[in-house]
This record gives C-alpha cells, sequence and structure tokens, in this order.
C-alpha cells in the first residue's frame, strides 16, 4: 500500500463521512481518483466505512467478551462462531483461551440462550468464561496507518 492510500485512510479514521473532494485536497488527488482508491480499498477488505454505534442506545443491553478452550483444528470452530449473528468479534488467541469472541445480546436471557444454546454446542468447544460488561469507557478504531 502507498503512502496516498494509507493518507485517504488516515482522513477516513478521522471522520468517515469527509467528501471526497475535501480528502483529494489532502492528499493531493482528484475527487475522482480519490472515489476508485477508497472503493478499491473496500472491495480488498483494507477497510469498511460504517456507522459505529452505542449498543445500548440501539436496544442490546448486555455486552460480554467470551473467553473459548477448544480441542482439534480452532478455524472450523471460528468459522462457526462467527456464523452466530449477536457475535461480531472473533479472533484465534494464544495464551489461557483458544478463540475470544465479542457479543451483542437484548437480555441476559439472550446472552444465556447464546451461550448454552449456540457457543457452547459447537462441536470442539471445551469451556466457556463470560466476562460481562458493565460500562463502556472506550471504543476507538483510529489506530492509524503504519
Amino acid at each position: 500500500m502507498d503512502d496516498v492510500s494509507k493518507a485517504i485512510i488516515a482522513e477516513l479514521q478521522e471522520d468517515g463521512r469527509r467528501s471526497y473532494a475535501s480528502i483529494g485536497k489532502a492528499v493531493g488527488l482528484s475527487e475522482a481518483a480519490v472515489r476508485q482508491r477508497v472503493q478499491r480499498l473496500v472491495d480488498g477488505g483494507v477497510v469498511q466505512v460504517v456507522a459505529v454505534t452505542d449498543p445500548t442506545e440501539m436496544g442490546f443491553a448486555r455486552q460480554a467478551m467470551i473467553g473459548i478452550k477448544a480441542t482439534g483444528q480452532l478455524e472450523p470452530i471460528a468459522d462457526a462462531l462467527a456464523a452466530i449473528d449477536e457475535i461480531d468479534y472473533v479472533v484465534i488467541t494464544a495464551g489461557s483461551y483458544d478463540l475470544l469472541v465479542e457479543v451483542v445480546c437484548e437480555s441476559d436471557d439472550h446472552l444465556l440462550e447464546i451461550v448454552s444454546r449456540r457457543i457452547r454446542t459447537i462441536k470442539g468447544v471445551v469451556s466457556t468464561e463470560t466476562h460481562v460488561y458493565l460500562k463502556l469507557r472506550k471504543q476507538t478504531y483510529a489506530w492509524g496507518v503504519r
């Protein structure tokens, strides 16, 4: 990735609603050239331009991080977890847990259903440990470009 694409990403991280014309002025390209580069970045899976919401304001009263211990191949388990709509984050890790997932639920009963009936029933899942979020203090996606 070249420096111009990185500069475009930095502009979008600062404000994802910024116009292509404004970004073009900042990085020295035309509006059309910025539009094309952004589209290539999106199509290539490098960036997503989305509206990030506060889940509690959207009716999701319960969020949790769930640590999962597993046996066997981790990729199929990760794929099964990723297919669950309420799970928005899946990573294979090293350490105490084999996988970590973040879940966004409407209630504690909803969280219990996801953990008990959907996560724990996946072949290879040995155990889970649920860490319920009490209060969100920081959430950012602007870690910059290198």
